[in-house]
């Protein structure tokens, strides 16, 4: 007896699905997987575009040169911010201990006769401190980041009330705290040494993120933290590192934040904490850590900035400025889901 097999009936052989050619969509989401600055770069282009035919003046040297000086402080917090978030963790405090540390960098000179030099190194050493505080709860205590720095976002908060006792500290120009304030020009284009600062910041962060081993296994902890245990990295020493290193982000962002408002302000930089959030989100960092560059914050902080600006220039109501910076975020996060959908 004969027995005929059915060949329509038969399972394909598992080389055939591997052979199989990837669909237009899982050709993007593999584009977008490895180059996770791509998407908001594309976003920051046709935004640009788009109000530049709005209003002329949006290409204004001028205006240009209002954007980058309103991004520096919020872009150089990104950076400490993308540090941890690429752990998977995430900072609730980073805006208070900013204004922490310039508030003290101001008072230190204003009232205390410091020099600037000295009243610069005091302010990194608290913002360190500060976010050493918050590394040692997430590592030796084994707390959620999200809920110590919600906790530490009100002490910080707290702690600066208290010690400026609801008064502004307003500085001479010439100090070295006022120099991130100083004009430099590039052609006919005019930018603050603040911007430089950041600028520099993200060079360096960004070359030891690609280029060192610190920044192999940070990626490393993000993206699953037991496997990297596995592998012999030091798990609790890669992620305080994370938070020194979103310390002296901090403390490059004070000294900016001192040189914008000419001294020391506690009611400065008040949504600061969810703006550097905001900027990280948005520039392709996931949240749920192991992907994304610190590049794509600084685009994520000029996307919100070029948005409010390119709005404002429009005409149109504040209020909807804030809503598009919420529809932004939450198309990022979505693109996000759908990148690790289709890579699963």
């Amino acid at each position: 007896m004969t027995t005929h097999v059915d060949s329509e009936a038969t399972p394909a052989p598992a080389e055939d699905f591997l052979n199989r050619p990837a669909t237009p969509a899982q050709r993007i989401q593999s584009v977008l997987h490895r180059q996770p600055a791509l998407s908001p770069a594309i976003v920051l282009v046709l935004a640009a575009i788009v109000f530049s035919l709005i209003n002329d003046r949006f290409y204004a040297l001028q205006n240009l040169s209002l954007v980058a000086q309103q991004v520096a402080v919020i872009g150089s917090l990104a950076v400490g911010q993308t540090v941890i978030i690429l752990t998977a963790g995430i900072d609730l405090s980073i805006g208070a201990v900013m204004v922490l540390a310039s508030l003290l960098m101001s008072k230190l000179v204003a009232d205390n006769h410091l020099p600037g030099v000295l009243a610069l190194l005091a302010g990194a050493a608290v913002a360190i401190a500060a976010q050493a505080v918050n590394g040692l709860l997430v590592t030796r205590i084994k707390l959620p980041p999200f809920i110590v720095t919600l906790g530490t976002l009100s002490i910080f908060t707290a702690i600066t009330l208290i010690y400026a006792k609801g008064q502004t500290v307003s500085l001479d120009p010439g100090n070295l705290l006022m120099w991130s304030a100083d004009t430099v020009s590039i052609g006919q284009l005019n930018l603050t040494t603040g911007v430089l600062l950041m600028i520099a910041l993200y060079a360096v962060v960004g070359y030891a993120l690609r280029y060192t081993a610190w920044g192999r296994h940070l990626y490393a902890v993000g993206d699953d933290i037991e496997a990297a245990r596995l592998a012999g990295i030091s798990v609790n020493r890669v992620l305080l590192s994370a938070y020194l290193v979103g310390g002296f982000a901090i403390a490059v962002g004070a000294w900016i934040l001192v040189g914008r408002v000419g001294g020391g302000d506690p009611n400065s930089g008040l949504n600061a904490n969810l703006q550097s959030i905001t900027a990280v989100v948005i520039g392709g960092t996931s949240l749920f850590g192991g992907r994304g560059v610190v590049l794509g914050s600084l685009i994520g902080a000029l996307i919100v900035q070029v948005f409010v600006n390119g709005l404002a220039l429009a005409g149109i109501d504040p209020n909807y400025q804030v809503l598009t910076v919420g529809v932004l975020v939450i198309a990022a996060v979505s693109v996000d889901q759908w990148i690790r959908s289709v890579k699963s």
